[in-house]
């Protein structure tokens, strides 16, 4: 086995949603939303959605914060490229929807491709304000 320094610092991106400013009541809503926006977008490719929460509680050694109320993962890919093997380690992206007792926290690690970013954070953008369609 080798292992590789990856060439992109990839940042994570967190966004702290209190529930009175979400257009959504719970984290399934959120989910379907953005589901939603992968499958209308030309390049995205909507792969799955996983119950981090349920498996995580469904373990006799896991373990969940109190605060934690449920957490998922919607997994997609914006594979416009495929330069190299390694390319394969960073993909598919997903984004991470929690819900605490006063709100969402949403989570992605940033792409390197500037069109995914950008429509990664217009998607979660357009969860924050209850009059954005």
């Amino acid at each position: 086995m080798k292992q590789i320094l990856s060439r992109e610092d990839l940042a994570l991106c967190r966004v702290d949603l209190p529930k009175s400013e979400a257009r959504f009541r719970s984290v399934d809503e959120i989910v379907d939303w953005l589901k939603s926006r992968i499958e209308t977008h030309p390049m995205a490719r909507f792969i799955a959605v996983f119950d981090h929460y349920a498996h995580t509680a469904s373990l006799a050694e896991g373990v969940i914060s109190p605060d934690i109320l449920a957490a998922k993962n919607i997994v997609f890919c914006f594979g416009l490229t495929l330069p190299d093997p390694e390319a394969l380690a960073l993909r598919p992206r997903s984004i991470g929807v929690c819900e605490l007792p006063d709100r969402f926290v949403i989570t992605f690690l940033e792409p390197p491709m500037p069109v995914a970013n950008t429509m990664i954070e217009e998607w979660v953008s357009s969860i924050c304000s209850r009059e954005a369609a």
